[in-house]
């Protein structure tokens, strides 16, 4: 069975930065499923589709075709073939993929599009679900958790270096209101699986989230 480890929790503990650094340490593939969402919010947007035309929705969730590309020094998601990297990071695409993923139907079309990524030698797998509903049997699952203002910090400076403005109150109140959307939505909710294991990241820099991470997968896999 190729090995599976899952990093879930809410927007701005880290996720992505561990996801990323734990793919090129172990030479794994990658799956950033909060990506695919704002892939498929930035296609909505795009084609100009109502979030009330369910059919229209379901029929651009069907036709996206998501790759992440890391050469080492970079990452990038392409969306058919157009790097949308930055044009996905923003906070209303965002506030829109939270809205599309809580509808069942969306996440039943999305679910094997995130399968399909299980290669060998193996799978990191980020999101909001991925210990709970897309890999349950991963060998290692991980939660990462912190405190809304360091979370709403850490995303204020994420959109500074990308050149986008905006303002630290907005941004608590949007991360509040998709915390909300995420653990509260009838489809897969967003919670840690029972065999979870659960991290803080409030307070600690990335190195020390990944060193306490790589204990875990050592603990799991055996010297990396």
């Amino acid at each position: 069975m190729i090995p599976v480890i899952t990093i879930d929790g809410p927007g701005g503990t880290g996720k992505g930065s561990l996801s990323l650094r734990l793919k090129r340490t172990l030479g794994w593939f990658m799956l950033d499923s909060g990506a695919l969402y704002r892939a498929l919010a930035f296609s909505v947007s795009e084609r100009d589709v109502s979030s009330q035309d369910e059919e229209g929705l379901l029929e651009v969730a069907q036709s996206i075709n998501v790759e992440f590309l890391d050469d080492g020094l970079q990452s990038s998601v392409l969306l058919n073939g157009q790097d949308i990297s930055n044009l996905i990071r923003t906070e209303d695409i965002g506030t829109l993929a939270s809205k599309l993923a809580a509808s069942a139907s969306i996440r039943a079309v999305l679910l094997q599009k995130q399968r399909d990524f299980l290669k060998s030698p193996g799978l990191v797998a980020d999101g909001r679900d991925m210990g709970t509903t897309v890999f349950p049997d991963a060998a290692l699952k991980i939660f990462l958790t912190a405190s809304i203002e360091e979370r709403s910090l850490r995303r204020l400076k994420q959109l500074k270096e990308k050149g986008i403005t905006a303002r630290l109150a907005r941004l608590s109140k949007e991360i509040a209101e998709r915390d909300s959307r995420d653990s509260e939505r009838e489809e897969s909710p967003m919670r840690p699986a029972q065999d979870a294991e659960i991290l803080d990241t409030t307070g600690l820099e990335l190195d020390e989230v990944e060193s306490l991470a790589e204990k875990l997968i050592e603990t799991r896999f055996g010297k990396l």
